[in-house]
């Protein structure tokens, strides 16, 4: 159950983002690809490059390191709020 939530807010999180102002809701691609890299990495500075190259991928745009590592340590600090959930 807790995967679900944490998969859920880190979405919501990721949507509310919007690095290239197209709106909410034009990155879901984007969004999953990012939640399921979040399963398998602790590091933000990792998770922030899947995070620039998912984005630059799909829209051929950069976004600043800082700002994927910004985002990097939201989702990685909703990954450990969930498994600290008892």
């Amino acid at each position: 159950m807790e995967n679900i939530e944490m998969n859920q807010k880190a979405v919501k999180v990721l949507e509310e983002w919007d690095p290239f102002q197209l709106g909410e809701g034009n990155y879901d691609t984007e969004a999953a690809d990012v939640v399921a890299a979040l399963q398998g990495i602790d590091d933000p500075s990792d998770l922030a490059k899947v995070i620039q190259a998912v984005y630059e991928h799909s829209y051929e745009q950069w976004i600043p390191f800082e700002h994927c590592v910004e985002m990097a340590y939201k989702l990685i600090a909703i990954k450990f709020e969930a498994k600290c959930i008892i």
